[in-house]
């Protein structure tokens, strides 16, 4: 079984800009939500939620009742959360098969190796 932190490990590892067209260098995990919140989902099950941002809706998990964004480092500022009830499809929007595929297989590869 995977840890957290084993999981953000590979995430990071994992991001490019097959997995979102916003990433950059300088910010890897920009764009990332959505695709992420639904690898986790995958991997760790729980929930997706979301919240509405400047920028537009940013979807993060709750596993077994805690709210962990895996992709929060992408801002400069602390989101304020306001918890909303989503769900993979809301996620997938956020994504599609391509990027979707190529974390996921990433994630796993990286896991592998850990």
């Amino acid at each position: 079984m995977y840890t957290e932190n084993d999981l953000l490990r590979a995430l990071k590892k994992s991001w490019s800009i097959q997995s979102s067209s916003k990433w950059s260098i300088d910010n890897p995990a920009n764009g990332q939500c959505g695709v992420t919140a639904l690898v986790v989902n995958d991997i760790f099950g729980g929930k997706i939620y979301k919240t509405w941002l400047d920028e537009g809706w940013h979807f993060y998990n709750i596993l077994d009742g805690e709210r962990k964004d895996f992709t929060q480092e992408q801002f400069t500022y602390n989101p304020e959360y306001q918890d909303v009830r989503s769900n993979r499809e809301e996620a997938f929007q956020d994504t599609n098969d391509i990027q979707y595929s190529y974390l996921k297989l990433q994630v796993h590869e990286n896991l592998g190796k850990s």
